[in-house]
This record gives C-alpha cells, sequence and structure tokens, in this order.
C-alpha cells in the first residue's frame, strides 16, 4: 500500500472517531424523558407545606439536538391565576405565548401558586428557590443567564424572590408589582426593567416608582415604563415586545 493510501486510510479513520463523538455528544445532550414544548410538571419537594410545585415547563425544540447550555426565564402569574388548574397560567406571559406556538430561545417555568397563597409568602418563596434549584441540575441551564419576571402578584414576588436570592438573577422584569425600597440595596446590582400602567387602579404606580427610586439611590439604573393610557395590564403590551426580549436575553450575571 503507498503511503498516499495510507495517509487517505488514517484521515478517513480519523473523520469516523470525531463524528463518532459528536453522535456521542448529541445522545448525551438529549437524555431520555425530556420533552420540547410546554408540559404541566410536579416537583416534589419538602420546601414547601404542600410538599410539591406544580408548574408548566417550556423546552425549546433545539434543546434536543445540541449539548449547549441554555437561557432559564421564570414566570409568576397574577392573583387570578392561582389554583390546582395549570391550564390557568396560559391565561397571559409567557407560557401564554407559547401555548399559541411562539418559539422561545430559552427554557420557560411558570409555577402555579395555590389559590389564598401569595408569591412573596416565605413559603412560596422557597418552592421557587426549590425548583430554580432542581431545573438548573435536571436541565442544561445557564447558571449565568437565569431571569426572573411576573406581573401583578407574580411582580410582587419578582420583588421578593430577587431580594431573596440577590446573586441568582442576571436581569428582573417585575411588572405592575410591588417590592420593599428598604431591600432595594441587595439588588441594586441586577439589571431591571420596571413596567406599570400609568392609570392602574388595582396596584398604584407610585409602588413601581418607589422601587426604581430606591433602586437608583442604592447605585442602580433601572429601566423604567409606564404606560400612560394602560389600566392594569400592562402585560399584554410587555410581553409582546420583541424589544424587551432582546434586552432580557442580552443580560449577565454579575458576579
Amino acid at each position: 500500500m503507498s503511503s498516499s493510501s495510507r495517509l487517505v486510510l488514517i484521515l478517513l479513520a480519523t473523520g469516523a472517531l470525531l463524528a463518532g463523538a459528536a453522535v456521542a455528544r448529541a445522545a448525551e445532550a438529549a437524555p431520555a424523558g425530556v420533552q420540547t414544548g410546554q408540559h404541566p410538571q410536579t416537583l416534589k419537594t419538602d420546601a414547601t407545606e404542600a410538599g410539591e410545585v406544580r408548574y408548566l415547563l417550556y423546552v425549546p425544540a433545539d434543546y434536543t439536538k445540541t449539548d449547549k447550555k441554555w437561557p432559564l426565564v421564570l414566570f409568576l402569574h397574577g392573583l387570578g391565576e392561582s389554583g390546582e388548574d395549570l391550564e390557568k397560567v396560559k391565561v397571559h406571559g409567557p407560557p401564554k405565548l407559547a401555548a399559541a406556538g411562539k418559539d422561545f430561545p430559552f427554557l420557560c417555568a411558570s409555577p402555579q401558586c395555590p389559590k389564598g397563597k401569595w408569591w412573596s409568602h416565605p413559603d412560596r418563596l422557597a418552592g421557587l428557590v426549590a425548583l430554580l434549584d432542581h431545573l438548573q441540575k435536571a436541565y442544561r441551564v445557564d447558571p449565568d443567564r437565569v431571569y426572573l419576571t411576573g406581573l401583578s402578584m407574580g411582580g410582587f414576588g419578582t420583588w421578593a424572590l430577587a431580594t431573596k436570592e440577590p446573586k441568582r438573577f442576571a436581569a428582573i422584569a417585575p411588572i405592575c408589582g410591588r417590592g420593599d425600597p428598604e431591600k432595594a440595596g441587595r439588588i441594586a446590582h441586577i439589571p431591571a426593567w420596571v413596567f406599570h400602567g400609568g392609570k392602574d387602579g388595582v396596584v398604584q404606580p407610585r409602588h413601581s416608582e418607589d422601587m426604581v427610586e430606591a433602586l437608583k439611590a442604592a447605585g442602580g439604573h433601572p429601566k423604567f415604563t409606564i404606560y400612560p393610557d394602560a389600566g392594569h395590564d400592562s402585560w399584554t403590551k410587555t410581553y409582546a415586545n420583541p424589544e424587551f426580549w432582546k434586552w432580557l436575553l442580552a443580560q449577565k450575571r454579575k458576579k
């Protein structure tokens, strides 16, 4: 066999090995049981009195086709979507868009708060932390691109969870919520885009204004959008805005 023929065989063998390695990596990237799209899930945990966290999980179609790490968005719904029927969580926000066929370039977890409870209650916050811990272990989540957003009661929860876990999130987006200005210093380093309707009669706009001013006083640089003619629903326009998602996904956790 000539030296040139041996070289061709060596190159072919090397190519086969590389291809085999790529197939192996792809197999590792698509563990059994991972469903793409949006599906109901239940996490059993001792972190909450109920012993579980029920949630919708959206997984991008390309998740099983690559071994890369993905951004994760945690979405907290409003008071009206509380209960035991996860279909209610699809009424607003990212889970609504996902149910309508929207393709997101990130994982999205949308837990459901039990009826009569609030996201900002310590028990609920503990459940959310347990959920994030679980997702970051079970899925290929980029720890520097974990985002938090919520509307109305979920806006309250966004402020509360961020101040409880100030080192976890790359960015937050509370919509028509209310936080504790005295705790704003804990999260001044986190990029924030705050939204509120100028004519909101359910949660007064001043609650968002107070948090924005407190963040600025603590050295933060939050973005703040008031929709002058909007009432309580300041979320539909926000989540439908491509610029919002572009901004959110561009943020990375500050260490």
